[in-house]
């Protein structure tokens, strides 16, 4: 059985066709669309024609998703029209086209082929613009009772803070180490986090002052979802991600001071293994998994 996986981001619609076993068929990206209504799902209709005889579809999608599966129930202020829009109908299916959280379907990805392949207990943290995430607990993805589980760049690491999350959270772990305020975290001298590290590498106090920050907090958070979810292994991944040692050598540095660790277990950091394809690949495993049911 072949499946396709669609990933839908702002700015571009990853595909990817697979097999029952893994084997990426085909991949590619495309631009997300135009400014016009429903653009987004007019180029998603085009990459997946249905003549009748089709492949099992799946789609990955920021927001909240329906507890049915067949839309996005709740993302304000981006993709306008994603809200509410019924795949299965919209692409005239008459198999449900299940759709998934993006942070958890990456999650599902890093599962079935990447760097959580063979684990039961697993955190996926996604560092890039802000901070997303997902949760394997007993070899099952956590969804939540509403779909909020893995929500992790939200959790509250300064009460007192007036620096809030998207969804109105004082200090939370994405104002910390997101991208999307990176402007105000460094005065203006940086306009992205990979600059901020490539100047870091070169030597920039200024720089190792607010990435070390950066690190500080985010350790503190992984020690709390450690406590919390008890994992195997936390994997990192997003575009900040890919700073490599610059991430990975102060954080767990900082976790030797602060890690609770009984009998000596400490809880393994891993890079993820499938970049911007694991949203897609997931999709893919849960299409899969849709007429395996």
């Amino acid at each position: 059985m072949n499946a396709i996986g669609i990933d839908l981001g702002g700015t571009h619609i990853k595909r990817v066709m697979v097999d029952g076993r893994g084997t990426i068929l085909l991949r590619d990206m495309h631009a997300t669309g135009g400014d016009g209504p429903l653009a987004f799902a007019e180029t998603i209709r085009a990459l997946t024609p249905y003549s009748g005889v089709a492949w099992p579809l799946a789609l990955a999608a920021p927001g909240l998703v329906a507890p049915d599966r067949r839309c996005i129930a709740h993302l304000p202020g981006r993709l306008h029209g994603l809200e509410g829009l019924d795949w299965t109908t919209f692409l005239g299916r008459t198999s449900l086209v299940p759709v998934t959280n993006d942070a958890h379907a990456s999650l599902l990805g890093e599962a079935w082929l990447g760097a959580a392949r063979g684990l039961r207990d697993a955190i996926l943290l996604t560092l890039g613009t802000g901070v997303g995430g997902a949760i394997l607990a007993e070899g099952k993805l956590l969804r939540g009772h509403i779909g909020r589980a893995g929500h992790f760049g939200h959790a509250c690491l300064d009460v007192h803070s007036s620096d809030k999350s998207i969804v109105g959270m004082p200090g939370a772990l994405e104002c910390a180490i997101g991208n999307y305020n990176i402007r105000e975290r460094t005065d203006g001298r940086f306009a992205t986090t990979h600059a901020l590290i490539a100047a870091f590498r070169a030597g920039d106090d200024f720089a190792r002052e607010v990435w070390l920050k950066s690190i500080h907090a985010l350790a503190y958070a992984v020690a709390s979802f450690t406590n919390i979810v008890d994992p195997e292994a936390i994997i990192i991944g997003g575009g900040i991600a890919q700073a490599g040692d610059a991430l990975f050598e102060p954080l767990r540095e900082e976790l030797a001071k602060i890690e609770w660790r009984p009998a000596g277990h400490s809880v393994r950091l891993v890079p993820a293994a499938l970049g911007e394809w694991a949203g897609a690949i997931g999709a893919a495993r849960e299409a899969l998994n849709s007429v395996n049911q």
